[in-house]
């Protein structure tokens, strides 16, 4: 018996000294002692430790996951192992911060849509804007909830922007697609329908002659850009009487509807020629800057008024998406025709090289989007059928949304923490109390 116990105390596990420190407000907080604990813990492990703090604290405490943070990288390894892999000493007390760990709480029943859900845009939080193969627009209120038909394309709806939902309960949208047009909605959120009502775009926009890949407004929603398989970018106006002076031709025509009712035609107010394939992508964050990717392997960033790139990044790969946040507003997610998610920084001297590369799809990505709010978070979608999250601070995805059985092609983050997305599987699905802030 004694032997027994001298052998356990030969292998008694390694300790080190922590201090548990955290961003979150009370309720939220442990005490700032430092205490001992097993070097071999996994971030469970840490999680549990944390749980118990604070529940001596709260008989109240319902326990809840953690994510763990030392020297501003979230833990994915053993805390010894992660220690001996960042040369960090294992002698001093160690802070590690603590933060609410990103979960899915739960997975809506899927929007049923005809044909492949190729384009989705959650920026107002009163509804979503689906764009499909059926050439049909789709506004929905909530998971099997559509209020709206958009009716009037001639080919697939390959991009949907929401332009103006300021204040309003009238909103305005716009679509882009195969057919080469782009066309502006308005309808009202607020309309209580037995059934979705269809509806008629107020302003068709003409002017690429190839398929439009992209649409995106600016953000007073006075204008809008857009790009094409015909390697430009146009520029146009979105309200509905534009007025002289312009540089804009418009004339009414009759559209040969049930209702009979006239539409306004539009062409572009100017072009950005630089890309010498298919615009796939188009951002418009500020008054003067437009961001494209494109098949041509690069990036660039226009001067509106000066109407040229002021810098590009070439990054060996067709791009399929791009889309601009981060700390400053500034980093730039790119993605396209191999399974790496491509993260730069173009305040940086030498921006060719990536700042991250996140390698975990399989297969093509379709779709990135950071977190309108978080420094740190984005959001990927791939044709091997998954939905990543991403935190800047660690190299594995923080989560992995595997609810649809085809391809992805489309993205977005809705009320902050939802993720929806669309696919060849014919459904908008949405994941919702994905909470990373």
């Amino acid at each position: 018996m004694g032997a027994g116990m001298d052998m356990d105390s030969d292998v008694e596990e390694r300790r080190v000294q922590v201090r548990f420190i955290t961003k979150l407000k009370s309720p939220f907080k442990v005490p700032n002692t430092s205490i001992a604990i097993p070097a071999n813990l996994t971030r469970l492990g840490l999680s549990t430790i944390v749980n118990s703090l604070l529940k001596a604290g709260d008989d109240e405490w319902e326990s809840q996951p953690f994510d763990f943070l030392i020297d501003g990288e979230l833990v994915r390894l053993p805390l010894e192992q992660f220690l001996l892999a960042k040369g960090i000493s294992a002698e001093k007390v160690l802070e590690i911060e603590y933060t609410r760990a990103v979960v899915l709480q739960k997975e809506d029943e899927p929007s049923l849509h005809d044909d492949w859900v190729s384009a989705v845009d959650g920026s107002c939080p009163r509804f979503i804007l689906t764009g499909c193969y059926d050439n049909l627009g789709r506004v929905w209120k909530a998971a099997g909830e559509c209020t709206h038909i958009l009716e009037g394309h001639g080919g697939a709806i390959t991009s949907v922007s929401v332009v103006n939902s300021e204040g309003t309960d009238s909103v305005t949208v716009a679509t882009a697609s195969k057919d080469e047009t782009l066309r502006l909605w308005k309808f009202d959120t607020e309309e209580h329908l037995d059934q979705p009502s269809k509806i008629r775009a107020f302003k068709i926009l003409r002017g690429h002659n190839a398929s439009v890949q992209s649409v995106a407004a600016e953000a007073s929603g006075s204008m809008i850009c857009s790009g094409s398989w015909d390697c430009t970018i146009n520029l146009w106006r979105t309200n509905e009487s534009d007025t002289e002076g312009d540089l804009v031709s418009i004339k009414k025509r009759k559209v040969k509807n049930k209702a009979g009712e006239s539409q306004l035609e539009g062409g572009a107010l100017s072009t950005l020629v630089g890309h010498t394939q298919c615009v796939s992508s188009v951002y418009w964050p500020e008054p003067n800057t437009i961001y494209s990717a494109s098949w041509d392997h690069s990036v660039r960033r226009w001067d509106v008024e000066m109407g040229k790139d002021l810098s590009n990044i070439f990054c060996g790969k067709a791009l399929h998406c791009l889309h601009v946040g981060g700390e400053g507003s500034a980093l730039i997610a790119a993605c396209g025709s191999d399974p790496i998610l491509r993260v730069w920084d173009p305040r940086k001297p030498g921006t060719s090289a990536p700042i991250y590369q996140f390698s975990s799809h399989n297969s093509w990505i379709s779709a990135c989007k950071w977190h309108s709010e978080s420094l740190f978070h984005l959001l990927s979608a791939s044709y091997d059928g998954k939905l990543m999250l991403w935190d800047l601070r660690t190299a594995w995805p923080l989560a992995i949304i595997d609810s649809h059985e085809d391809k992805v092609l489309c993205a977005d983050w809705w009320k902050g923490d939802s993720v929806i997305s669309g696919g060849v599987d014919s459904k908008l699905r949405i994941s919702s109390g994905v909470s990373v802030l």
